[in-house]
Order: C-alpha cells, then structure tokens, then sequence
C-alpha cells in the first residue's frame, strides 16, 4: 500500500535513506502543535531532544497552531511547563493571525470586535491596540425568547472573529450574526476551519469549524479564513523570515490544513501520524491531499539522522 501511495504522489515514507536529502535542504522546519508537540498537555515522545537537535544544527524552528484558545505569550508558557524553550517570536497562532489580518487592512482602532472564542483572541486584539468583546464573559449568557424581546448589539462592532469556543451559546451566535448582518461593512474572520482538535490527549473533539460553520449558516456569509491552510499566514511569515519557501518544511498531522498550507505555499512536507491523520486516510484514494514525506512522529527525524 505503501508503493501505491508513492507511485500516485511521490510521497515517501521518511526513512534512514532520505531523511539528510530533507535534512540538508531544509532552513527552517515549521511545526503544528496539537498531534505534532503534543496532544492536549502531554508531551509527545521525543519532541524535545528533536528540537533541541535541530536547533543546534543551526536550523530555524517556527510552531505554527490553528488553535486560537491561546496568546502567543500563553503558547510560551505552555511550551515552557511541557520542559520545551521557545520564545514568543517562534509561535504563530491563530489568535495572532487574527489580529495581525486587522492591522494588515488597517481595522480602525475606533471600532471594536466581537469574539466568538476564546481568552487568546481577545488577549491579542489587546496587544495590537482593538477593544476585543464576548469571548468567555458571554459564556454564561442567555437570551429570552419572549414576545417582544429586542436583542441589542453594539453598533461599533466592525468586525467578528470565530475561533474554537467551548463556551458557545446562543447568545453568542444571536450577537455575531446581528453584528455581522446589520453593522455596515462588518468582516467575518475565522481563525481556522478545523473540524476536530486534540483538546485532550485521548479524544479528538469539535473543532473552530464547528464554530463557524454556525455562523456561516445563519449569516449565509463566508469568512476569511487567517489561520491554515490561508496564504495569509504564510505571506506573513515569508515578510517576517525572509527564508524561501523552498528551503521551508511544514510538519503537521492534518493533511486538509497542515500539509495542504505547506503545499500551497511550495515548501516542503512532512506528515506525522501522532495526530489525526492516521495512515489509512492518507491512502484512501478519495484523499487528494499528499506530503512529500510521511512518518509516525516527529522524533524519527532524530531517530533516522542517527541511524
């Protein structure tokens, strides 16, 4: 099966043969995090006795995450409690993505953002200087469904940004379609559209796409997508690396976001299969998405340069 797969789409499994032509061609290695780093809190095997390899081989590490739950600043704190140093610069995640697609379009600072989401979406619109609203303060809201109930918005809001929300309500849903349905003008940003996500390290569970796709039903609007697979993201670390995308790696455990960002974007890929892709979907011949690589995890990088 494995020859089927190489034979359709030159993807090879990673192995002690290849692995240096990757190696030696590669700058900067670009790492999803939940199935790749780890999965929920824990650590994936390996993952920082890799890292630390590669960082001392001179190659340039940037974790890129479609989970906007988190700040850059929270995602620092996170690496640092796994045992894991990486400084705020190296992360970009969604939550980032989101405010960073604002300033990009010169958002007016004047008007505010509604946020279906979570703290790291409202904590970075703070730090790029918008008035972030919602978020978990809406978490507990409720509406009443009532003859002559008028639910208020806030006209100010300009734009409405959906992330992966576990506290999602209606409440929620009923102020980000008003604000995006009667606010003149008012974007529609979602930081991803995954479906599922590694929230713990035993279950995949809905994921931002759920998220949006709420709104998107009852707005009959479609948003901008900031996080993976958009060209966006890499536009942005193209401007802040100056590093060809040729000589870049993107290693991820989702085909529909991880590898289909990296081969937009004509960088190398590998795909591990510690996450959600499981071997299985990258054979399925419905499956028109293929790395150039494929492995279980992230430390056989280490594993086959030694070997």
């Amino acid at each position: 099966m494995e020859d089927a797969i190489e034979n359709s789409a030159t993807t090879e499994r990673l192995c002690s043969k290849n692995v240096k032509a990757l190696f030696d061609t590669v700058e900067a290695f670009l790492f999803d995090c939940d199935g790749v780093i780890w999965k929920g809190d824990k650590l994936i095997d390996g993952v920082p006795q890799t890292l630390e390899m590669l960082r001392s081989k001179g190659k340039k590490l940037i974790f890129v995450t479609n989970n906007s739950t988190k700040s850059r600043k929270k995602y620092a704190k996170k690496f640092q409690m796994l045992g894991v140093t990486v400084s705020e610069e190296e992360i970009f995640c969604s939550s980032f993505a989101a405010a960073m697609y604002l300033k990009s379009i010169n958002f007016p600072q004047e008007k505010k953002v509604y946020v279906i989401g979570e703290e790291g979406i409202l904590e970075e619109l703070e730090v790029a200087g918008y008035t972030g609203l919602g978020g978990p303060d809406d978490g507990d809201k409720r509406v009443q469904l009532k003859p002559n109930f008028m639910f208020n918005h806030d006209k100010s809001v300009g734009a409405v940004v959906v992330g992966l929300d576990q506290y999602i309500n209606y409440y929620k849903l009923q102020y980000a379609t008003l604000c995006i349905r009667e606010n003149p003008g008012c974007l529609f940003i979602a930081t991803n559209r995954d479906a599922v996500g590694h929230m713990t390290d035993l279950q995949e569970w809905p994921g931002a796409g759920c998220m949006v796709a709420a709104v998107c039903g009852s707005t009959q609007k479609e948003p901008v997508v900031v996080g993976k697979p958009s060209t966006f993201l890499m536009d942005f670390l193209l401007e802040r690396f100056c590093i060809d995308t040729s000589k870049m790696c993107m290693v991820g455990d989702r085909l529909d976001t991880d590898i289909l960002f990296g081969n937009n974007a004509g960088c190398k890929t590998l795909l591990v299969l510690s996450g959600v892709t499981n071997l299985s979907a990258l054979q399925d011949p419905s499956n028109k998405i293929y790395p150039d690589y494929y492995t279980g995890k992230v430390s056989d990088i280490l594993k086959f340069l030694g070997s």
